[in-house]
C-alpha cells in the first residue's frame, strides 16, 4: 500500500516527465536549427520587424507632418470668433481655453517648479525623455497592456491636450511621442512652455495659468509667489484633488513635495521652500469668465452645421481659433430669447411640474438666413436636443397649404372655388376626417376652408387632386415624405415621421418670397486662424418651386388665418402676418387636448416658425386644448419684439375675403359676369370630375387585375 505521505513516488513521476520534456525540447530545438539553416528564419523575421518598424514610423512621421503643429501656437492664442450678418462679433467658442498670456507675463517660479515635477530635461530633451519612456513601457508590461499614464515630457503632455484625445491606448502614445518630436522641431523651448502653461487644466473649470492666478488667488500670473506656483505645479497631476478651493490640506500637502524638488533641482535653497512652506495660501476668486456663449441655441446650430454640412470636427471649431461668419441678426435672437424667458406665455407645466417645452426659428425669405433660434426652455445643454432644427413632430394643419391647397391651385382651382363640406369616409380603411367643432356646411369657399382649419374639405380636395399630386408638392418645398405615410392623412399633417420647424419655416419662404424656396442655412463663411476661407456660402440661390401668382394667392387665403380664422389670438398687435395654426390630437382616452401645437408665420421680410409640446406624451402630459390656445401666446409676443425692428414691409394683396367681398360688390347684378365666371368653374368641375373618374377607373383596373393574379 502506498504511503500519502511518502514523496519517493512523486518524485518518480517528476522526473520521469523531465526527461520527457528535455527529449522533446531537444528535438525541437534541433528542428528549429535545422529549419533557421536552411530558410534563414531568424533573418526573416529580424527583416519584417525592421520593415513594420519603418513603415509605422514613417506613417507617424507623415501624420505629424501633416498635423496642425505649424499652427499651434496661433490656434491656442485665439478663440473662435462668431459673427452676426453685418460682420459684428456675436460671441465666441470656447474650450481648452485660458486667456492667453506670454511667457514674460508669468512668473519665473511657475517654470521652474513645472520642471522640478514633470520634466527636470525639458530644455535639453529632443521632445521625448527615454528613462521616461521605459518607465511607460514596463507599466505597460506589469499592467498587462494597459497605459496607466506618466514618462511624458511636458512637450509630450503638450501634443496630448492640445492634439490629441486623453485616450490611454498604445497607439496614441506612439502618435503623442511623434507629434511632440516635431513640435519640438518647430518651437522654441521657451514656446513649448508658454503653450504648454497656457493649456494645462488648473481645475474648476479654468484653463491656462492666468485664469487659475485669478481663480485661485484673485492675481495676474506675473504675481504668483514661489508657494502659489509650487501650488500650480502640484495640481497638475490631479486637479480635482489637489486643488486649495475643494482640498487645501491635499494641496498643501503636494506643494510641499513639489517645494522639496524644486530644492532637489537647484531651483529654489533650502532656507527659501522652508520659508515657502510657512506661508499660507490666502483663496481670492475674482475669476469672471467671458460670457462667449450668449445664444447658445444658435451658437449649437452653427457648430452643427459647421460638422455636418462641411466636415469639420467639433474639436477643431472649438479650439482652432475660426472666424466663423453667421446669418445671425443678433436683436431677433435677443427678442426671441426673451420671449422663451417668460413662462406666462406657455401653458402650464404638468401635474409632476414637467415644463411645456417649445421650439422656435427664424428665417429671412429673401436669402434664407437663419436669423434666429430657441431650441428649448429651461437649463441649456452644449450641443444638447434643439427642437427647433431637430424634433420630428407631426405638422398637423400647418402641412394643409404645402400639401393640398397649393397643389390645388395648380390643379386649376382658386381661392374662392367651391369645396365639399360633408363628414365623408375614403378608401378601404374608411378614414374618415371631421371638422374641429363637428359642424359641416355642405359647401365652402376654399379661403374660408383654409382660415377655418376645416379637415372635411381639405381631405376631399385632397382625394380630388390626388395624393400623389400632393406628395410632389410637399417635397417640392424640401419635405419628404416617407411610403408608408403617402395617404390623405398626410395632407392634414398625421404622419409619422413628422417635421421640424427648420423644416417649416424654410417651407413657407415660398409664400414669403414669390414663390422661391430659400436656401436656408447659418454660414455664411469660415475662416481659420490662418486668415485662409475654408468655407464661403455667402452666394447661395433661391429655388422658383412655385408661381409668383399661386404664391400671391396663397397668400391672400393665408392672411385671413389670422384675420378672422384660427390664429386671431395670436395676431401681434398692430401688425399684418400671414400664415397657418395646426395642432395634432391625443387619443380621447387621455382627454380633450392635443400632442403638438403649432404656428408658422411670416411677413415679405420674416419667416418663423413655432412649436410647442412634452417631450415625451402620455396621458399626464398632453396640452389642453387647441392652437390658439396654447402655441398662440408665444407666437404672438415673439412677432411683437421682433417686427417692431424687423423693417417696414407691405404684402402684395389683400386677405382672400376682402378680395372676395369686393369681387361681390362689382360683379352683383352683372348677370353677363355670373353666368360667365359659372361656366367657367363647370368647365373647370367638369375637367375634375373626368380626371377624378379616370383615377377611378386605373384604380379598380389595377384592383381586378391583383384579384385574378396577372
Amino acid at each position: 500500500m502506498n504511503n500519502p505521505n511518502n514523496p519517493a513516488p512523486f518524485k518518480k513521476y517528476a522526473l520521469q516527465f523531465w526527461q520527457w520534456f528535455k527529449a522533446v525540447w531537444h528535438r525541437f530545438w534541433h528542428f528549429m536549427r535545422l529549419l533557421n539553416h536552411r530558410f534563414q528564419l531568424v533573418r526573416w523575421i529580424l527583416l519584417i520587424g525592421l520593415v513594420l518598424f519603418f513603415c509605422l514610423s514613417a506613417f507617424l512621421t507623415y501624420k505629424a507632418k501633416t498635423s496642425d503643429v505649424q499652427d499651434l501656437k496661433s490656434a491656442l492664442k485665439t478663440t473662435t470668433t462668431i459673427y452676426d450678418s453685418q460682420n459684428q462679433k456675436a460671441g465666441s467658442l470656447y474650450s481648452q481655453k485660458g486667456t492667453f498670456v506670454e511667457l514674460n507675463q508669468i512668473s519665473k517660479n511657475v517654470p521652474k517648479a513645472v520642471i522640478s515635477t514633470e520634466d527636470r530635461s525639458f530644455y535639453t530633451n529632443p521632445g521625448f525623455d527615454i528613462k521616461g519612456i521605459a518607465r511607460s513601457v514596463l507599466s505597460y508590461v506589469i499592467h498587462r497592456g494597459q497605459i496607466t499614464g506618466g514618462g511624458s515630457t511636458l512637450t509630450q503632455q503638450l501634443a496630448k491636450n492640445a492634439l490629441l484625445t486623453q485616450q490611454q491606448t498604445f497607439s496614441r502614445k506612439l502618435e503623442e511621442l511623434f507629434l511632440a518630436i516635431e513640435i519640438n522641431r518647430v518651437y522654441s523651448k521657451d514656446d513649448i512652455m508658454t503653450m504648454y502653461l497656457n493649456n494645462a487644466y488648473f481645475g474648476n473649470g479654468v484653463w491656462g495659468v492666468q485664469d487659475a492666478a485669478q481663480k485661485y488667488f484673485g492675481k495676474n500670473a506675473a504675481d504668483l509667489t514661489v508657494s502659489e506656483s509650487a501650488t500650480f505645479a502640484a495640481m497638475l497631476r490631479s486637479p480635482s484633488y489637489y486643488n486649495p478651493i475643494n482640498h487645501m490640506d491635499n494641496a498643501i500637502s503636494r506643494r510641499n513635495l513639489v517645494l522639496d524638488l524644486m530644492v532637489d533641482n537647484k531651483q529654489l535653497t533650502s532656507q527659501e521652500a522652508s520659508a515657502a512652506k510657512q506661508q499660507q495660501l490666502t483663496l481670492n476668486d475674482t475669476y469672471a469668465q467671458s460670457d462667449g456663449y450668449r445664444y447658445p441655441y444658435f451658437f449649437d446650430a452653427v457648430i452643427d452645421e459647421a460638422i455636418n454640412r462641411y466636415g469639420l470636427k467639433e474639436e477643431d471649431i472649438m479650439n482652432k481659433g475660426y472666424r466663423i461668419y453667421t446669418t445671425l441678426d443678433q436683436t431677433q435672437q435677443a427678442a426671441m430669447q426673451r420671449s422663451f424667458n417668460q413662462d406666462w406665455a406657455f401653458p402650464a407645466d404638468a401635474a409632476d411640474g414637467t415644463p411645456v417645452q417649445g421650439g422656435s426659428i427664424a428665417v429671412d425669405p429673401k436669402n434664407g438666413y437663419v436669423t434666429a433660434v430657441v431650441g428649448g426652455r429651461g437649463d441649456h445643454v452644449f450641443r444638447g436636443l434643439n427642437r427647433a432644427t431637430q424634433i420630428k413632430r407631426q405638422p398637423g394643419s400647418t402641412m394643409k397649404p404645402l400639401a393640398i391647397y397649393e397643389p390645388a391651385l395648380e390643379s386649376g382651382y382658386h381661392y374662392d372655388s367651391v369645396l365639399q363640406d360633408k363628414l365623408t369616409s375614403y378608401g378601404k380603411n374608411h378614414y374618415t376626417p371631421g371638422n374641429a367643432d363637428n359642424t359641416y356646411a355642405g359647401q365652402v369657399p376654399m379661403y374660408v376652408a383654409l382660415a377655418q382649419s376645416k379637415n372635411a374639405p381639405a381631405a376631399w380636395l385632397l382625394d380630388k387632386i390626388g395624393v400623389k399630386k400632393g406628395v410632389g408638392a410637399v417635397e417640392k418645398f424640401g419635405i419628404n415624405v416617407p411610403e408608408s405615410d403617402q395617404n390623405l392623412a398626410f395632407g392634414l399633417g398625421g404622419w409619422g415621421k413628422g417635421v421640424s420647424p427648420y423644416q417649416m419655416a424654410r417651407a413657407y419662404t415660398a409664400f414669403a418670397n414669390n414663390g422661391k424656396l430659400a436656401n436656408t442655412h447659418f454660414i455664411t463663411k469660415i475662416v481659420d486662424a490662418t486668415g485662409a476661407v475654408i468655407v464661403d456660402n455667402s452666394d447661395l440661390k433661391s429655388k422658383q418651386v412655385i408661381s409668383s401668382s399661386h404664391a400671391k394667392e396663397m397668400t391672400s387665403m393665408l392672411l385671413d388665418v389670422f384675420k378672422n380664422g384660427t390664429g386671431q389670438t395670436a395676431k401681434p398687435s398692430g401688425y399684418t402676418v400671414a400664415g397657418k395654426t395646426g395642432s395634432t390630437e391625443v387619443p380621447d382616452s387621455y382627454g380633450y387636448g392635443t400632442k403638438d401645437q403649432w404656428i408658422v408665420g411670416y411677413t415679405p421680410n420674416i419667416v418663423v416658425a413655432t412649436w410647442i409640446g412634452f417631450d415625451n406624451t402620455d396621458q399626464t402630459h398632453f396640452l389642453k386644448g387647441i392652437s390658439e390656445q396654447g402655441v398662440a401666446p408665444i407666437f404672438k409676443l415673439e412677432m411683437e419684439n421682433i417686427l417692431p425692428n424687423d423693417g417696414d414691409y407691405q404684402f402684395n394683396t389683400q386677405p382672400a375675403s376682402t378680395i372676395a367681398a369686393d369681387e361681390n360688390a362689382n360683379n352683383k347684378g352683372n348677370w353677363f359676369d355670373d353666368i360667365g365666371k359659372n361656366i367657367e368653374d363647370g368647365i373647370e368641375n367638369g375637367k375634375n370630375v373626368l380626371k377624378n373618374a379616370q383615377e377611378k377607373a386605373n384604380e379598380w383596373y389595377n384592383d381586378l387585375k391583383s384579384f385574378f393574379g396577372n
